[in-house]
């Protein structure tokens, strides 16, 4: 699963609006404004969270899940180690 926060935050790190990751994702940009606009852990559509992830893990981000190893703790994103700045 991907939060608001993570979502924002893989933005941040892509430097990308919100309608350039409707465009790679695929989705409305009403759809990836409700999404950020949520609280906590995005809840809607599975075909459409899964395009969002598909299409961040394309552009080299990394989701960080709950428990995983991270030495901040929690979740968060960061560039995979295909990522090619």
């Amino acid at each position: 699963m991907i939060t608001a926060g993570q979502m924002r935050a893989a933005r941040a790190l892509l430097q990308i609006d919100q309608r350039q990751l409707a465009e790679i994702s695929g989705l409305s940009l009403p759809t990836i404004q409700r999404m950020e606009a949520s609280e906590g852990v995005i809840r809607g559509n599975i075909e459409s969270l899964e395009k969002l992830i598909r299409a961040l893990n394309a552009a080299g981000i990394e989701l960080i899940g709950e428990g995983a190893a991270s030495t901040g703790g929690g979740r968060g994103v960061r560039f995979s180690g295909a990522h090619t700045a």
